[in-house]
């Protein structure tokens, strides 16, 4: 048994298609609206809305009379009295330049006096003789226009609304001015504050505000000819779709309001020929069709997003404008099957309830989709894909919900290819959420192995065939390997059909994509593949893209056992990639690499797997985490296939990289920590490290550091300079694990190497500001520790003529430590005048200096070890002679005292640091 509704809905539509006949018969006898408003109701209330409570959707409105319109009399006789007034009233306004509110609302309410009046004495034509209606349209519009947009204190909007409602009622807009007028009045509310926003509200004025557009909409829905119907509707959604994408959560609940307001129309009155009674009369073959809203397919995905969105007043409003549309849908495109029909019968009593508690977007997409054309369902998919992009949708994950079912009958929905490829490259790069762009992905790679042809066709069309979006989807379908070889395929054919015109954006990109398909051929020889190559180096220079798309194939046909022991032939090519600095190909290199290894034997990869473990050592401490994990894993797949014959070489490069795997046992990121571990519990296997493998099973990592100095404490000067670098990694806790163990290995450095000592004492230093409280305490506690194994030194200041580059500039004091080697270089100071250098008036000497001074000035020549008294003619010349390490000092005070340079109170300052003068040193008397 059919739905009661639906029965009692097709009796009105029956009696109205008879009192319709039954107007049309006695149209021309003199009884006629006398007889037409018997038989129906009013056309429409006008003042019902004032007492009626807010509430989100009016109901539908009844039958009302459509009377024949008669020519207007121009003498005004057929005018009342309160009519003429409004006339006067509407005439004066349009003259007046300055209006204020109550004159606004005198003018508002004269237009809908006048069309009542018209309206029911059918004589609307030629109203525009007293007041004309292109005026009337651009005062209301602009009336809607001048009203302030933070905040609703007047009822202008609302009679603004009521005025348009009536202008239409009485076929008074002007041609072209209806959508214009809307727009006004839905920008003029829509874009309001939320209610909570506005300080002091009229709640009762706001309700009153939307219940009047409702009306207005109704009126104007409701009015237009049967005809021009489903265009006008056409109309009004598409305005309002563009509101519900607004950011503002306030704007979209309007909106969606709104559309559920059209939406109860549509489902009361789902047919033509049951809105023929409403409208204006139109014998015209289109009365007898179903109303056709081509938006309907982006209305309905936009809705069903809006339903499950976090707003509750968005959600609820959408779910009431989509049980509506079910409901229309439901009597549209049911109405062809039999009455009798078991399976209708039940999909038609439980659709009714259905659409209110679905649980998800899938299965809202599912049941709307039984009742859907094929181009409905292309444009739902459409609007999942660009809601992925959408800021106003703040779940992507119901987009892809939507995506995910219909691929799931993809016989159904995936029939535009052309299009739904066109969607797909106009967003694909605004697609940021990980979930959100492998479904499309997912459906790209759907596409592509049900009509390959028609891809390959629809994205070469893009202009430019390889922009970004183009190249990020040929990457997609370059991704699997059967949707690469139909690609190839349908490429090569292309490609060879082409003629004299490029697919891509060079002749050489074209050349490099035919030979990429001649490699899809299993029959393909080795050396083809080296004279395949030696066009892509090329790109290296030309176009790292269609580089990076020619490695994403190379990355897919080497899953082919047979294809990937052809490219051992590319190894060098390849290699050289992985310099490149681009992390895409450098990416896409180690995985041709680790495919290529995974299909050879041991004796094959062996060679492969020397060249490339040293090559992976710089990307151990690459920027990108993914970069930084996958090189370390390869370097332990890399270890694990090295022959015998080459392990000795293996063993050196393996050494090289210990300290990388030992920092990044502290990377931030816990992937890339783990597969540090497990490369260097693979390194220390290799190396026959018992202890170092004792301490990683047991997880005593913290041991580590003091284990690698141990076992090969001769490296200590290596280990240290080897750290350095990891002093200024991006990730604090590689630069503190870099300090910990730099306090361990440069303790065996005393004895060795005081000045490299010297030296990491100054990189740390250089720590003692970082930005990490812990590295920055770590690192002066370091340096503290440092110093104290720094041998302490009396350093000796002597005087050197040759320091002087031109006579009358300050002399120059080179300090030395015991072993006679430079450590500074100073210049006293003074002034300089006619010439001559006049020393100040006091001078001393720096007396013992510190040791780990942040600066060397190395001599020309080293002193001889004789020592001759200076002569009068020569008071500045001096050398050394039988200098020892305990007599520095005194020697270097003699000296300059004996030159005459050094006077009390003299300042010493470093030479060479600063362009003008230096930093000063501090100084002593000279004894």
């Amino acid at each position: 048994m059919l739905n009661l509704q639906f029965f009692l809905q097709c009796k009105y539509q029956e009696e109205s298609l008879k009192k319709k006949s039954k107007g049309r018969a006695c149209k021309n006898t003199g009884s006629y609206l006398v007889s037409r408003m018997a038989e129906r109701p009013p056309r429409r209330p006008r003042v019902a809305w004032e007492a009626r409570a807010p509430q989100e959707s009016s109901s539908p409105l009844k039958p009302y009379e459509v009377c024949m319109v008669q020519p207007l009399q121009t003498d005004g006789s057929w005018l009342a009295v309160c009519e003429k007034e409004s006339v006067r009233c509407i005439q004066a306004f349009l003259k007046s330049t300055e209006k204020d509110e109550a004159q606004k609302m005198r003018f508002l309410q004269s237009i809908r006096t006048l069309c009542r009046a018209a309206r029911h004495k059918g004589l609307s034509q030629g109203l525009d003789v007293f007041c004309p209606r292109d005026e009337l349209a651009e005062n209301i519009r602009a009336l809607l226009q001048e009203e302030p947009r933070d905040h609703l204190r007047t009822a202008v909007r609302q009679q603004a609304m009521l005025a348009i409602a009536a202008l239409s009622s009485a076929e008074a807009v002007p041609e072209g001015q209806t959508i214009p007028l809307l727009d006004a009045c839905f920008s003029s509310v829509f874009c309001l504050p939320p209610k909570e926003d506005m300080q002091g509200l009229d709640t009762s004025l706001y309700h009153k505000t939307l219940h009047a557009m409702d009306t207005m909409l109704q009126t104007v829905v409701l009015g237009s000819p049967a005809s021009s119907l489903s265009k006008e509707l056409q109309s009004i959604l598409q305005m309002l779709l563009t509101f519900t994408k607004s950011p503002s959560a306030a704007v979209r609940e309007r909106a969606v309001g709104r559309i559920g307001t059209l939406s109860y129309l549509l489902a009361s009155y789902s047919s033509l020929e049951a809105w023929c009674p409403f409208g204006r009369e139109d014998d015209s073959p289109a009365c007898h069709g179903g109303i056709h809203i081509p938006i309907l397919g982006e209305l309905l995905g936009r809705l069903i997003l809006l339903s499950f969105c976090k707003d509750k007043e968005t959600s609820r409003a959408a779910l009431h404008a989509l049980h509506h549309l079910f409901r229309f849908l439901q009597q549209q495109r049911c109405s062809a099957w039999p009455e009798d029909n078991l399976q209708h019968q039940r999909v038609w009593g439980a659709a009714s309830t259905s659409c209110r508690s679905l649980p998800s977007t899938s299965a809202t997409t599912k049941v709307f989709g039984k009742y859907l054309q094929p181009l409905e369902r292309t444009d739902i998919i459409l609007t999942a894909i660009e809601a992925m992009t959408d800021a106003s949708i703040s779940d992507k994950e119901g987009a892809s919900s939507m995506l995910d079912e219909a691929m799931k009958d993809p016989n159904s929905w995936l029939t535009d290819v052309p299009k739904i490829m066109s969607g797909i490259h106009g967003n694909l790069e605004h697609i940021c959420v990980a979930p959100a762009r492998h479904s499309v992905d997912s459906l790209l790679l759907l596409l592509t192995n049900r009509c390959p042809r028609e891809v390959v066709k629809s994205l070469l069309k893009c202009s430019p065939p390889v922009d970004s979006a183009a190249l990020a989807m040929w990457e997609v379908m370059f991704s699997r390997l059967q949707p690469l070889e139909k690609v190839l395929r349908e490429l090569r054919i292309e490609l060879r059909n082409q003629r004299m015109r490029r697919l891509f954006s060079t002749v050489l990109e074209d050349t490099c994509i035919l030979q990429l398909t001649l490699l899809a051929a299993s029959d393909v020889r080795a050396k083809e593949f080296a004279a395949t190559y030696n066009l892509w180096r090329s790109l290296r220079h030309q176009s790292l893209e269609m580089l990076s798309l020619v490695l994403q194939g190379l990355v897919t046909l080497s899953q082919r056992p047979e294809t990937a022991r052809k490219m051992r032939v590319l190894l060098e090519d390849i290699v050289e990639t992985l310099e490149s600095g681009n992390e895409d190909i450098q990416m896409k290199a180690l995985l041709v690499f680790r495919n290529m290894l995974g299909h050879m034997r041991r004796q094959e990869a062996s060679p492969i797997a020397l060249q490339l473990a040293e090559k992976l050592l710089p990307l151990f401490n690459h920027e990108s985490s993914q970069l930084r994990e996958f090189s370390l894993r390869l370097f332990r797949e890399v270890m694990q296939k090295v022959a015998w014959r080459h392990k000795r070489q293996m063993r050196k490069n393996v050494r090289q990289g210990l300290l990388p795997l030992f920092f990044h046992l502290s990377d931030q990121s816990q992937s890339v920590a783990k597969a540090s571990g497990e490369a260097l519990l693979a390194a220390a296997e290799l190396l026959k490290w018992k202890q170092l493998r004792h301490l990683l099973q047991t997880q005593q990592t913290w041991r580590i550091g003091e284990c690698l100095v141990v076992q090969d404490r001769s490296r200590a000067e290596e280990y240290c300079h080897q750290s350095l670098p990891h002093l200024k990694d991006a990730q604090a806790t590689v630069r503190e694990a870099a300090v910990r163990f730099i306090g361990l290995a440069a303790r065996p450095l005393r004895d060795q190497s005081p000045e490299k000592l010297a030296e990491i004492c100054r990189a740390l230093k250089a720590l003692e500001k970082d930005v990490e409280p812990s590295v920055s305490s770590l690192a002066s506690q370091t340096v503290l520790i440092l110093r104290q194994l720094i041998p302490q030194h009396t350093l000796a200041a002597v005087v050197f003529d040759k320091f002087s580059p031109r006579p009358g500039f300050p002399p120059k004091v080179a300090v030395f430590d015991h072993n006679l080697s430079t450590v500074a270089g100073f210049s006293l100071g003074g002034q300089r005048a006619k010439g001559k250098w006049q020393p100040p008036k006091e001078a001393g000497l720096p007396g013992e200096l510190p040791d780990a001074l942040p600066f060397q000035q190395p001599l020309a020549a080293q002193p001889t070890l004789t020592w001759a008294q200076g002569t009068k003619r020569h008071p500045r010349s001096a050398k050394l002679a039988s200098l020892h390490a305990s007599r520095c000092s005194e020697v270097a005070t003699s000296c300059v005292l004996w030159a005459g340079t050094a006077l009390p109170g003299t300042q010493f300052h470093v030479e060479g640091l600063k362009p003008k003068g230096g930093a000063s040193c501090p100084a002593t008397s000279a004894q």
